[in-house]
């Protein structure tokens, strides 16, 4: 369940820096009691990042298929590529 902390609570960095390592989520930060700023460890950003560009790369594939219609063999394309750059 995602944490929702206050404004306020961004005095005590020590307790939001350790409260966003042992969540692993990223913490949503209130002002006046409205959505304001989110708050995440490094790692945490790093996952979310790494799958997002994930997501990009699916997406990518997806529309070249739908444009193309043309699917390659994993076996084959790997074993192309490895004859190229590897000799």
């Amino acid at each position: 369940m995602p944490q929702i902390r206050p404004i306020t609570d961004l005095r005590n960095t020590n307790e939001i820096s350790d409260a966003c390592h042992s969540a692993k989520e990223p913490i949503f930060i209130t002002k006046n009691g409205y959505g304001d700023m989110v708050v995440m460890s490094i790692e945490t950003y790093e996952q979310i990042a790494e799958n997002h560009r994930i997501d990009d790369a699916i997406a990518e594939a997806e529309a070249e298929y739908q444009a193309q219609g043309v699917l390659l063999d994993a076996a084959d394309t790997l074993a192309g590529l490895r004859r190229k750059h590897l000799g």
